[in-house]
């Protein structure tokens, strides 16, 4: 009984500071204020996590991730997500016209430019998912595990993009955003020092103490090289979110008029507006998946052969010869002794490269050459 009443404390405060955000403005004089309210929630938050948590194992949706990628489409009941996964990969996922008909995690597989992408159908949620409602916690745990989230949104609800997005980010997940170059070093006396890289225009030197003493950092070293706002200092402190690209998608275009279509567009900044039942800009979306996805193609050649262009090794961009090389068999790295590079990584073809620090670039040739 007592914990009920703790639960639904914690949970009254964290509605009443809601509130308070949603009604104060940001400007530079109430930049602290705020800062430290979203710092009090985050602080609500975890406890709340911790208190479930404690209670036992939450069993979540167990999927082997294959391929190259995975990504997993997240939206409301009945959106359209496994009429989606059935148009653009071999899965076989069943449809109907009511909400809740997927029931487990379907995975299917989209091959496109020869990347192997695991595409997941999981359970729609709603409101409160995050917090386990509708057994929202388990199907959000299998997001932690993806490279990709798929937001699919009804054209008649654009409005539910926010919600799901809220979820998503209360599971710890942070979509389209980079992971801040904060450093937090705990100290034994001295208070806290800051040191900046850069011009700090979110965060004032006052706003940056006092959400560290409110995380219970009163004597800490912190260097930021981002500039970084409240929500960011928050994530850096408490650690443990995962930073991955999500593609925004409205779905059932063909099921509206021109007309309302654009009011639709207008309420929600879809990245690519499709129809799964009719498959209309599928083969768009399979390009934006594949791009998001930070994929490249590069060809093998053995020596005195032509080179392999007919399957390419799928690297993620910014890849190295040393990734190219633990790709292709774990000895290669030790036995590396130069690669000859055929394309836009190369000063000219052929070019003989002997660091392993070396960026290839996408459609790339390379020569790999061992001891």
């Amino acid at each position: 009984m007592a914990d009920a009443v703790k639960k639904a404390s914690n949970n009254e405060k964290i509605k009443s500071l809601e509130e308070e955000l949603s009604k104060t403005k940001y400007n530079k004089r109430t930049q602290h204020h705020i800062g430290l309210v979203k710092a009090k929630i985050a602080i609500l938050k975890e406890k709340e996590i911790r208190k479930v948590a404690g209670k036992g194992k939450t069993e979540g949706y167990s999927v082997r991730k294959t391929g190259d990628g995975t990504a997993i489409m997240v939206g409301f009941p009945s959106v359209g997500k496994s009429t989606l996964l059935n148009a653009i990969t071999n899965a076989n996922s069943p449809t109907a016209a009511y909400a809740f008909t997927t029931l487990t995690c379907i995975p299917g597989l989209l091959e496109y430019k020869h990347a192997k992408i695991q595409v997941l159908d999981v359970p729609g949620i709603i409101g409160g998912a995050a917090a386990g409602t509708g057994r929202g916690k388990e199907v959000l745990a299998v997001a932690q595990t993806a490279d990709l989230v798929l937001f699919i949104v009804d054209v008649f609800h654009p409005e539910h993009l926010e919600t799901i997005k809220r979820e998503v980010y209360d599971t710890n997940i942070r979509v389209n955003q980079k992971k801040p170059d904060v450093k937090i070093v705990k100290k034994e006396r001295g208070g806290i020092d800051i040191g900046a890289t850069v011009r700090l225009t979110k965060l004032d030197k006052k706003t940056i103490e006092d959400i560290m003493r409110e995380f219970k950092l009163n004597n800490a070293s912190i260097v930021i090289r981002d500039d970084i706002d409240a929500d960011q200092l928050i994530d850096a402190i408490e650690g443990g979110k995962k930073y991955i690209p999500a593609i925004a998608v409205l779905n059932k275009i063909d099921m509206v008029s021109r007309e309302d279509l654009e009011k639709a567009k207008k309420k929600v900044k879809a990245d690519i507006c499709i129809s799964a039942d009719k498959k209309t800009n599928t083969e768009e979306l399979k390009e934006l998946i594949f791009n998001r996805m930070n994929f490249m193609r590069v060809y093998c050649k053995e020596a005195g052969k032509k080179a392999d262009t007919d399957v390419p090794l799928i690297m993620q961009r910014g890849s190295t010869l040393k990734d190219f090389c633990d790709k292709l068999h774990r000895d290669f790295v030790s036995k590396f002794r130069f690669a000859r590079i055929w394309g836009k990584s190369a000063k000219f073809p052929g070019q003989d490269i002997r660091r392993l620090d070396h960026e290839i670039l996408d459609e790339d040739v390379v020569e790999i050459h061992l001891d």
